[in-house]
């Protein structure tokens, strides 16, 4: 009987692993279908307005911010709305998704993370793998390729908005030198530049029509894109505001700060592109030799997937490519 049992405890397994999944599916499809219209609205407020403070405490604050001093009330303000998100369930997460430029909730991303991982079990079932070596597929079908995709997205989107950063600043620097308002020249960069730069100055703009402070819808457009030059940009205006000066002369020696930052970017990006190809090789090479053994040799590597020794030179083998991997990362990885 424990034989029989044991036999069919693949089957089993694989039963289970697809009951998941569409459960999972369905789950995703009816939160999807019911929940779309209102969440849409909510996600759109929540952008505008963010989810630390309301509307009505921003109004509120108006006279405080010009009595107590305009830099400690914002500060206050930011400190107050960043401790209310970290007791929030999801709030890390959910800013990671807005970073990484995805709409969808917190929730539905785990849904597809679980699903993700169970995909990832009935891939090791398929290709015959010992269901011991499943506790570690699973973790990495539901944490590990998530979160390599998410930090993709990430420098991806933080990449194209640098890239056309410093022309929105200098829209901003012609139009303050014609004579257009603040806010005429952010509308100009809301219509006119691309994604994702338009579409954040679009949520600046909409924060500035509901009430919000200049200080506190900058502060937003630095939560959603943590860069060092959406901060200077920041910096600039609201100490411009508080103190006066002259903004477009500010402005355009930031610009050139920003193209100067750029340049060195990608002289440092270009000096380490050949590190980074032999890293590329060197990581592939276990791979392709596998490939070309699984093809003129099958028998010899099946040994290391159906046998429990073989198993575990794969385990260390893995370990040991993670460690290599993350030391030639952090030896050809540079951050500005």
């Amino acid at each position: 009987m424990s034989n029989q049992i044991a036999g069919m405890l693949p089957q089993i397994m694989l039963l289970a692993g697809t009951a998941g999944i569409a459960l999972t599916l369905v789950i995703v499809a009816v939160v999807a279908v019911v929940g779309a219209p209102r969440a849409r609205m909510k996600k759109r407020i929540a952008a505008v307005v963010g989810t630390g403070t309301n509307l009505a405490e921003t109004k509120g604050t108006g006279k405080d911010h010009q009595l107590s001093g305009r830099k400690k009330q914002v500060a206050a303000k930011l400190k107050e709305a960043e401790a209310l998100s970290q007791r929030r369930r999801g709030a890390r997460l959910r800013e990671t998704l807005i970073h990484a430029g995805l709409t969808i909730s917190p929730r539905r991303f785990v849904l597809i993370a679980a699903a993700n991982g169970l995909f990832f079990v009935f891939l090791a079932w398929l290709f015959g793998v010992t269901p011991l070596l499943w506790l570690i597929v699973l973790p990495i079908g539901m944490f590990g390729v998530p979160k390599l995709v998410l930090n993709f997205l990430i420098k991806r989107r933080k990449h194209k908005f640098t890239t056309y950063f410093a022309d929105a600043i200098d829209i901003i620097v012609r139009g303050v030198r014609s004579g257009l308002t603040v806010g005429e020249c952010l509308n100009i960069v809301a219509r006119e530049m691309p994604v994702p730069v338009g579409p954040e100055f679009t949520l600046v703009n909409e924060g500035i029509r509901l009430g919000m402070t200049m200080g506190d819808v900058l502060q937003r457009l630095s939560d959603r894109v943590p860069t060092p030059e959406v901060r200077f940009f920041t910096i600039v205006l609201i100490t411009q505001q508080m103190t006066g000066g002259n903004l477009a002369e500010t402005l355009s020696k930031l610009s050139d700060v920003l193209r100067a930052r750029k340049r060195m970017r990608d002289k440092v990006t270009a000096m380490s592109s050949e590190a980074k190809a032999s890293a590329a090789i060197i990581g592939s090479l276990p791979f392709i030799l596998s490939g070309a053994l699984a093809v003129l040799q099958p028998k010899l590597i099946s040994l290391l997937f159906t046998t429990s020794t073989g198993n575990l030179w794969i385990g260390i083998g893995i370990a040991m490519m993670l460690v290599g991997s993350l030391v030639m990362r952090q030896m050809i990885n540079f951050d500005f």
